[in-house]
Formats: C-alpha cells, sequence, structure tokens
C-alpha cells in the first residue's frame, strides 16, 4: 500500500501503502507529513498497522553450516494445547524450505488441513506488502484462527481450510520466519518470487504426495496482485513442458489487488471522486497529472529499471494529492478514520509470535525474531511495483485456468474501479463477452452481499460493505466467493 511510494499489503494485508495500490501495502498511515524525519513508505505502513518489528529483515549471518538445498523440514503441532484434537488428527504443520537457488534462504510456511475433506482444493494464500507476513491474514482474515486481544486463539467459522487445504508462506525470503544468512538472497521482481515458489510447491507436493492430485488454486491480496499472476504463469508453463512434478493448477484470485499500475493508478482521481473523499475542483486540478503518469507507466514497461522508479514517483503524486486533501482517511476502507497514524492494530501477532514456546512448537529457531513486515524486503521490489503484471493472465485464460479478480467496494488503496477497468481492458478472446455480461447479484444466505459479472474463465466480483481486507470485514462472503468459486457455482 503505497505511502508516497507505495506498498500493496495484501495489507496481504497486505497484506497487506502510501497510498497506491502498487504500494498498497505501505500506506496504512494516514499520510501526513510529520517534522520529525520522514518514516520511509514502508515504516509508515508499519506503524499503521500497530507492528513494531525489531529488525527491518531476517538475515543471520554466517548460518550456513546446515544448509541443504531443496529440502524440506516439517513437524505437526497445535495451538489448541490438550483442549482439541490430536496433533495427528489436526492436521496442522509448520515448516521451513531451503530453496535451492539460493545461497542459504530457508523459506517458512503454514499447511492447515481442510477441516472437511482432504480431498478439498489445495489453496495457497499470498500475503502483499510486498513485504508483509503471511500470518497476518491468518490471524485476521481467512485463516483456522482469530487472535484475542490476550493473545490467546479461538475457531474462525468463515477460516478457508473450511473448504481447502490451505498454505501460508512468509515470503520474499526475509519476511515473517523465513530468513537467510546473505542478503543477495531476497529477490527484487516477479521471476525471483514465482521461481522460489514453483520451487517451493515441488518440494511441497513431493512431501505430501497424497495431495498432488487435488486442484490447486493461487490466492492472496494487495501486491499480491504482482505475485499471484506470476507463480501461475510459471506452473502453468511447466506443466506444459512437462518439467517436475504436474501441479493440477485450476484457478487464481486476486483480492483488491495491484495488478496493472498504469490503468489503476488513473481510477483513483474517479474513485475519491464518486465516493466523496475529494471535490469536483480537487478533481479537475488532479486529472492533469494523471497524462504523465500514464506515459511515465508505459516508459516503465518498455524500459524497466531506473525508469520505474520514476514511474512510481510520477503516478504517485496523484494518490498523495487525493491523501492530503482526505486527511485522516483510512486508505483501506474509507469509512473509517486513522487515529493518528495507526490504521489497524494488529500489534498482538508480533506478541503471540514472538514467544518461546511458540516458537519451539512451529520449529523456528530461538533466536530467530518475527519480522512482520519487512521495509528491506519492500525497497527491494521499487523497481517491480509499477511493472504490469496482466500481460501474462491472457494465455491463462486461453488455457481454460479460472481467475476471480475480487475487491471490496470501500477501499481507496487497490479499490474495485481500478480493478474493474484493467479487467475490462484486457485483450483476449472472450473480451468482447465478458464486457457485454451481465451484472448480477452475489447473494449470501439471502442477502446481497456484491455484484458480479462473468464469462468463461473470467470472473470480476464486487464485494459489499469490504475494504481492502475482504475476508476479514465479510468474512461469510469472503468463505462462500471461495467455495463458488473453486466449485464452478460463482455466476
Amino acid at each position: 500500500m503505497p505511502s508516497s511510494r507505495a506498498l500493496c499489503v495484501s495489507l496481504a494485508l497486505l497484506l497487506l501503502v502510501s497510498v497506491s495500490c502498487s504500494y498498497a501495502t505501505s500506506r496504512l498511515s494516514s499520510g501526513r507529513v510529520s517534522a520529525k524525519p520522514p518514516l520511509s513508505q514502508a515504516e509508515r505502513l508499519i506503524r499503521s498497522l500497530n507492528l513494531f518489528p525489531n529488525k527491518p529483515v531476517n538475515i543471520i549471518k554466517g548460518d550456513v553450516a546446515d544448509f541443504v538445498p531443496g529440502k524440506i523440514v516439517e513437524k505437526k503441532f497445535s495451538f489448541l494445547g490438550d483442549s482439541g484434537p490430536s496433533i495427528e488428527d489436526l492436521g496442522h504443520h509448520a515448516g521451513y524450505y531451503s530453496l535451492p537457488h539460493s545461497k542459504a534462504a530457508r523459506m517458512f510456511y503454514f499447511f492447515f488441513e481442510s477441516r472437511n475433506k482432504k480431498d478439498d482444493p489445495v489453496v495457497i494464500w499470498l500475503t502483499g506488502g510486498p513485504g508483509c507476513a503471511s500470518e497476518l491474514a491468518l490471524f485476521y482474515e481467512n485463516g483456522p484462527f482469530h487472535i484475542a486481544n490476550d493473545s490467546s486463539l479461538t475457531w474462525n467459522d468463515y477460516g478457508w481450510d473450511q473448504a481447502s487445504n490451505i498454505i501460508f508462506v512468509d515470503q520474499p525470503t526475509g519476511t515473517g520466519f523465513s530468513y537467510s544468512s546473505d542478503e543477495s538472497d531476497i529477490p527484487h521482481d516477479e521471476v525471483g518470487v514465482s521461481n522460489d515458489l514453483y520451487d517451493f510447491l515441488q518440494e511441497f507436493f513431493k512431501a505430501h504426495s497424497n495431495f498432488i492430485k487435488n486442484d490447486f488454486y493461487i490466492t492472496g491480496e494487495s501486491y499480491a496482485g504482482h505475485y499471484i499472476p506470476a507463480l501461475a504463469s510459471r506452473i502453468n508453463q511447466a506443466n506444459k513442458k512437462n518439467e517436475g512434478l504436474h501441479i493440477n493448477l485450476k484457478g487464481f484470485a486476486i483480492g483488491n489487488g495491484l495488478t496493472n499500475p498504469a490503468i489503476q493508478y488513473p481510477a483513483y482521481n474517479d474513485f475519491a471522486l464518486d465516493n466523496g473523499v475529494i471535490r469536483k475542483e480537487d478533481y479537475d486540478d488532479i486529472k492533469k497529472l494523471i497524462p504523465g503518469c500514464e506515459q511515465a507507466a508505459k516508459t516503465c514497461d518498455a524500459q524497466g529499471g531506473q525508469s520505474c522508479e520514476t514511474a512510481l514517483e510520477t503516478c504517485e503524486n496523484i494518490f498523495n494529492s487525493i491523501t492530503t486533501i482526505a486527511g485522516n482517511i483510512n486508505v483501506y476502507d474509507i469509512r473509517k478514520q486513522c487515529v493518528g497514524s495507526l490504521c489497524y492494530d494488529f500489534g498482538n501477532v508480533e506478541i503471540l509470535l514472538s514467544q518461546q514456546q511458540v516458537k519451539s512448537a512451529l520449529g523456528v529457531p530461538n533466536d530467530l525474531q518475527f519480522v512482520s513486515c519487512s521495509s528491506r524486503v519492500h525497497d527491494a521490489f521499487e523497481e517491480d511495483l509499477m511493472r504490469n503484471l496482466e500481460v501474462g493472465i491472457p494465455s491463462l485464460l486461453e488455457d481454460g485456468i479460472k481467475m476471480l479478480v475480487y475487491a471490496g467496494d470501500k477501499d481507496l488503496i487497490c479499490n474495485w474501479l481500478g480493478n474493474s477497468r484493467w479487467v475490462h481492458a484486457m485483450e483476449w478472446s472472450g473480451q468482447k463477452s465478458f464486457g457485454t455480461s451481465p451484472t448480477v447479484k452475489f447473494v449470501v444466505d439471502g442477502v446481497e452481499a456484491g455484484s458480479l459479472n462473468s464469462y468463461g474463465p473470467l470472473s470480476f466480483l464486487k464485494v459489499r460493505d469490504a475494504g481492502h481486507l475482504v475476508p476479514m470485514d465479510q468474512p461469510k462472503a469472503a468463505l462462500e466467493m471461495l467455495k463458488s468459486w473453486m466449485a464452478g457455482n460463482l455466476k
């Protein structure tokens, strides 16, 4: 979520936000300028979530002695003590995967088997940022548990493990409990991200071969609008070439994502006017910034490198102009105001995951600290933020792989309007038919929960009364969305 430069956190939270979808994560903060030395966009994001990681990134010097490339070390665990099912019956796993194309990077993950059926689809969730940990979604959105103020856990009735076998990954390297001994292991673009995740999934399915035939879906939010298309393309191309284990990829879902910045940045102005965030005279002034943003974004896609940083700075002027006028509005949910720099309070996850008994249960080294959102990882993606990740999606649709784009209607940072525009502008064989498809009500338990357009493998869902974090704001609707979409009944 961007700051003046932006992170799209899914905030995941995303995940995972200065105020730009491309930075969705970096701008959970208010956007006002302090008289003190200014914080970076990543630092503003972290503070706006009431998170205070002790380190900017998990780099553990000298920790290479036992590094075995391509190895998974996993253990079963229980957060429930003696009050729930046995560890064996629960099917909750945590582990590390040693990335083979690294010097010493270890990727941490959770795997929760379905509470329903083991032949439910396997789903991977990617939190945004870039640089925010999957535990933010796990404990505040769609994981099996919710975390209380005393750091105790309760079952989440609408956790996505009700309908899937779900994986939460701390990535890129340096995020959450993932770590390395060498800072060069931090990826800086979607090639690095997708290769690391593909390598992980190959070894994961070898370790859990009983799930290899299950349908597989990629999901996430915010900056995962970059990660998800890249990983889907990586898997699809490998399957076509008979490379490695065949992963049964059926679809991917992007929630309030940053995918095509050249289209999504100009949409800020229209969304802000339509929702009363700015006035018509403000709109007219900000509109003058749009041509420069669009041209800079095109240059970024053509040339890459430094031109993408220039595009980010240019386009962020649109977002920053809006947030300067809006004051303390919560850019993740325009119905709310931030109190000072605080927009959400996710601090309990840091308290829980700093406890030695918790780290021991998860197989995390005792001296390793949990980095909820990494400013260093965020900075590594500065030239990636403005890249257009929509370009690889048409070939996926033509191969029959489903895509769902969903967005809460109260989110500004990665708003539904910008997402709808890039989806409609995307050139593929079904573009015209999708564009003329009827808008139908998405109904959950007799209540209208959103509006849906769909044609063939493509669906777009505008979720009613939700901000950036749809599974947190509308948990029942989010779970029903996932179930219906995977079953082919989201119509």
